[in-house]
């Protein structure tokens, strides 16, 4: 079952309606941005794996994006945060990036795309 952190595996997450001053939604360009980010053990981006749970972005260029991790001994737990702050904050009209990791509810492999499960052959 979907819900606002949670949502269905691949769906498509909700946003505000901040625009880049080049037209463009910036939420497309930070799932974009998103799907550079990969955790370096499975060779999947963060978006398909299911770890992004929210990406908020509202009209004056501030970004929020609630994430989790595939646990919470993750060899990556404090870079990749930081990673995906430092890629997102470099897109034209964002002028504020947060990043919050979370636990609840806890990532699962339900979590991951129709995409993901097919490139690691769960299919």
């Amino acid at each position: 079952m979907a819900d606002e952190l949670n949502p269905e595996p691949g769906s498509q997450i909700e946003s505000g309606s901040g625009t880049s001053p080049l037209g463009g939604p910036i939420q497309e360009e930070v799932i974009s941005v998103l799907r550079s980010c990969y955790d370096p053990e499975i060779p999947v981006d963060i978006y398909e794996l299911g770890l992004v749970y929210g990406v908020d972005v509202d009209a004056g260029g501030a970004v929020d994006i609630k994430m989790t991790l595939t646990s919470p001994s993750c060899p990556v737990a404090e870079s990749l945060p930081l990673e995906v702050e430092s890629k997102v904050r470099t897109l034209p009209g964002v002028e504020k990036v947060a990043v919050e990791v979370v636990w609840d509810p806890p990532w699962t492999m339900d979590n991951m795309s129709e995409a993901a499960r097919l490139q690691l052959g769960l299919l």
